[in-house]
């Protein structure tokens, strides 16, 4: 046992300093990005903000709205081989460069992406995202391993882990992008049910450090509560920042509305939770316990107003410190802490 006394923060802890800045306006800020991918050369231009990949987020009618925006949805990895392939047939390479193909780490998942592959053209499924709750197993890295073989055009975003070796091990085995998070997410409860975790913006942080040693990226998963934390995430180096909270609940989002005391609601879960579970599983196996929870989430109505609001405040965010671009913004983030015993930071996020 041993314990570590350095200060590790979450999205509350902090505020961003403001800083002179010469931009006039918003509306100069350019939140686009363009990335290299480091093992498939694949270069990619687009705001990069992602729906999770919940099968309440992670739906076909929020990626028809996101694509649009030129942000990125992970599907969900629940759909039949036959919806992805007509989702994939109808839309254009160009539009499917915003959608990522979800897996999980079973045979099966690996044989209904290459039924869906032989069914398309090939170039228009780009991006696979490997998901799983814990990242830390030799034979998860053994599977991106496995998949960037088999697809080695394919960009590989591989997670969740929240350290720096685990990125560079993941980097190593293939990996394009690292998702990084363990327990932030709002219907996640991975800390309560293990005790596991890192507070989400040091987690970023450190991964981010690592993965740009490496020419990799990370996207910083879940945790995000308000736009703010978008701000945050992307000034604490992410380079995608991913989110299921704050696109639930909408039109585009999975489930149907649900009406008390006059007040609508949507549902929504995390996918280890009972519900999700009992779903796609028969039920939580005995040999482990959920993590996850299922809640009823405000009505919001179409996803563009959320958007908007989000691109809004990452607008706002970049002209108080002076950043130009997106890609500036880490450089340009001093933290300040708010909400922690400690009440100093050392140095930048950059």
């Amino acid at each position: 046992m041993r314990i570590e006394n350095d200060v590790k923060l979450d999205f509350k802890d902090v505020l961003i300093r403001p800083k002179r800045s010469k931009l006039a306006s918003r509306s100069v800020v350019d939140l686009q990005r363009t990335f290299t991918f480091k093992n498939t050369k694949r270069e990619w231009t687009g705001i990069p903000i992602i729906a999770a990949n919940m099968d309440t987020t992670g739906t076909f009618e929020m990626a028809e709205v996101f694509m649009k925006h030129k942000m990125i949805v992970a599907l969900h990895k629940h759909y039949p081989a036959e919806q992805l392939i007509n989702f994939f047939n109808k839309h254009t390479v160009e539009e499917l460069s915003y959608v990522f193909y979800s897996i999980g780490m079973i045979e099966q998942d690996k044989e209904k992406l290459k039924t869906v592959l032989a069914k398309i053209d090939h170039n228009k499924l780009q991006h696979i995202c490997i998901d799983v709750a814990n990242g830390y197993s030799e034979t998860f890295a053994d599977f991106v391993r496995s998949i960037r073989h088999d697809f080695p055009d394919k960009t590989i975003m591989a997670g969740n882990v929240v350290t720096g070796e685990m990125v560079e091990a993941l980097v190593l085995a293939g990996a394009d992008i690292v998702k990084v998070g363990i327990g932030p997410g709002s219907v996640c409860t991975t800390r309560k049910m293990t005790g596991v975790g890192y507070p989400q913006l040091s987690a970023i942080i450190e991964c981010a450090d690592a993965a740009h040693g490496m020419g990799a990226q990370i996207c910083g998963d879940s945790g995000l509560t308000m736009p703010g934390d978008f701000g945050k995430a992307f000034g604490a180096g992410a380079d995608f920042v991913m989110s299921g909270t704050m696109f639930a609940g909408h039109d585009e989002a999975f489930g149907e509305i649900i009406e008390h005391d006059n007040k609508k609601f949507k549902p929504y879960y995390g996918m280890s939770s009972d519900t999700a579970m009992n779903k796609y599983s028969g039920g939580v196996a005995e040999y482990r316990a959920s993590e996850g929870k299922t809640v009823e989430v405000p009505y919001k109505g179409a996803v563009d107003k959320t958007i908007q609001q989000i691109l809004g405040g990452l607008r706002s965010t970049c002209t108080y410190v002076g950043a130009e671009r997106l890609k500036d913004l880490s450089k340009c983030t001093t933290f300040i802490c708010v909400n922690n015993h400690h009440n100093t930071l050392h140095g930048d996020a950059s």
